[in-house]
Order: C-alpha cells, then sequence, then structure tokens
C-alpha cells in the first residue's frame, strides 16, 4: 500500500488560505477591527503566485472561497433578498473577478517583491471594482452604461476597504510565507 506524499509547500499554503477564509468568514460576525477589511483578494493573489501548475493556482482559492461563501449564506444570509440558492446573486461576476484576480497574481507576482505585490494589490482591486459590478447590474436585469457607472460610484467606499484589506493581508500572506521558507527549506520551491 502507497503512502499519500503530501507536499509540505502547498500543505502550508493551503492552510494559510483557509485560514483567510474563516477570518472572512468572522467578519461576518462583527469580530474585530481589522475584520471589516475583506481577505479574498489578498487569498487569489497569494494562490496564483505561490501555487505551482494551472490548476492549482486557481482551484484552491477558488475553493476556499466557496465554501466560506457557503457557510456565510447558510449562517449570516438564511433569509437575504440577496440569497439565490446556496450562493447569492452575480456570483458567477465575483468568481470571474476571482479567477482574473489569482491570475494577475501569477502573471505579475512572478518575482516576490514589494514593488510586484502592491501593483497586484491594485490590479487585482480594479477587476474586483470593475468585473464584480456587472454581476450585479444582470442580477437586478439593469444592465445599462448609466447603471453600470452608478454601481461603480456607488461601490467607490467598498472597493476602498477592499483595496485596504487586499494590502494589508497581502502583506501579512506574503511576508509569513517569505520568513517561513528562510525557516523551514521543505517550503521552498522545487524545480
Amino acid at each position: 500500500m502507497s503512502v499519500l506524499k503530501i507536499n509540505p509547500r502547498n500543505a502550508v499554503l493551503l492552510l494559510i488560505i483557509v485560514a483567510m477564509a474563516i477570518l472572512r468568514i468572522a467578519s461576518f460576525s462583527g469580530w474585530g477591527p481589522l475584520t471589516v477589511f475583506t481577505p479574498i483578494g489578498a487569498m487569489a493573489l497569494f494562490g496564483g503566485a505561490y501555487f505551482n501548475g494551472n490548476v492549482k493556482p486557481f482551484a484552491f482559492p477558488l475553493l476556499t472561497l466557496f465554501i466560506s461563501d457557503v457557510i456565510v449564506m447558510l449562517t449570516f444570509f438564511t433569509d437575504s433578498e440577496y440569497r439565490t440558492g446556496i450562493l447569492y446573486s452575480g456570483w458567477v461576476w465575483t468568481y470571474g473577478a476571482f479567477a482574473l484576480m489569482a491570475i494577475a497574481g501569477k502573471l505579475i507576482i512572478r518575482d516576490i517583491n514589494v514593488k510586484n505585490i502592491a501593483i497586484a494589490v491594485v490590479v487585482s482591486t480594479l477587476i474586483h471594482w470593475l468585473v464584480s459590478d456587472i454581476g450585479g447590474c444582470l442580477a437586478e436585469n439593469k444592465l445599462t452604461l448609466s447603471v453600470y457607472i452608478q454601481r461603480l460610484i456607488t461601490a467607490i467606499p467598498y472597493e476602498l476597504r477592499f483595496l485596504g484589506g487586499t494590502a494589508f493581508y497581502s502583506a501579512l500572506l506574503f511576508g509569513l510565507f517569505e520568513w517561513l521558507q528562510t525557516k523551514y527549506t521543505a517550503l521552498k520551491p522545487v524545480y
């Protein structure tokens, strides 16, 4: 019988992403001041930057987002008008934005440094802002340029918090994992 080999690098990366998803879930219960910032943008960038291959950079963060969304919808939004099935209206656009953010992480953060991470944070916030609001317009059956622009303007305060959360959690995630790699050689990438 073969023993299942678990890549320690991927296990730690996934554990960090799961921890961010738990923090995201906790933010809906008013758990603490730092949770008003969303960590989902950082989760996408982190997964895109560190997971190797063509599937893992998207699959692990998207699966984690899906599980946390289901938990949030089943616990905090049981009677919400925004809920459609087990998720919310416009979820396809949010997940599309999330996948594009992971692609941005994979393409922009090829070399882990502050400049590349900062650029990816801004790009991922713009992606989230521009793509997610299309889903809101479609959910309301009001996809016109004027409604879309109005939604974009209305979303500015939220997107500023998204930018702040993505920047804060990206600094935390990337800094933590880079530090862990200096302590534990098993976490370094294998080429």
